[in-house]
């Protein structure tokens, strides 16, 4: 049975540079936040943290709490005919349960960061930089409207990043290899 490894924990944690170390490993990328950046593009609307909130948030109030599970399980499901998947971006308590009862073999794996260090991460960020006001209020508002607690609080492994990146990647590949 394939793999199925998903990556959570609050944003500048590095669960793309996780999950990226698992793509070069052979695993097929399903990334939550493509969900967001598709319905931002359809509805025409600029790539921003204000516009992302309100599409996220939007979707959950239209779809409920799994919306992005559901509206990722068939490339989940697509991927693993193939071999393995790894998720990227599972935000809430109610994706976990939808993933969870489809997918037994389902791995979370909370990648957990400092607070302050995630913060001076996300500042300097090619992709989408936060300053640190903006990065409070995405945390505030992922953990307060997005569930994002509960599957960080209930992962089957933890990897912590407060080093230096290639600990992390360290870290990362002693994961990838645990699961060969």
């Amino acid at each position: 049975m394939p793999n199925l490894v998903a990556f959570v924990g609050m944003c500048g944690a590095g669960k793309s540079v996780a999950t990226e170390a698992f793509v070069s490993a052979g695993y097929t990328l399903v990334y939550f936040g493509g969900v967001t950046m598709d319905e931002l593009a359809r509805l025409g609307l600029e790539k921003n943290e204000k516009n992302e909130r309100m599409v996220r948030e939007g979707l959950r109030r239209d779809l409920g709490p799994a919306a992005f599970a559901i509206k990722t399980l068939p490339k989940i499901e697509e991927g693993l005919k193939h071999g393995n998947v790894v998720l990227d971006g599972l935000y809430s308590w109610s994706e976990y349960k939808v993933l969870k009862e489809r997918f037994q073999n389902l791995l979370l794996v909370a990648v957990v960061t400092d607070r302050q260090k995630r913060y001076s991460r996300l500042a300097t960020r090619e992709i989408r930089p936060l300053s640190a006001e903006e990065a409070k209020s995405r945390d505030y508002a992922e953990i307060e409207n997005s569930e994002k607690g509960g599957p960080i609080a209930i992962a089957d492994r933890y990897i912590t990043n407060n080093g230096t990146a290639e600990e992390f990647k360290e870290k990362v590949a002693e994961l990838l290899s645990s699961l060969a």
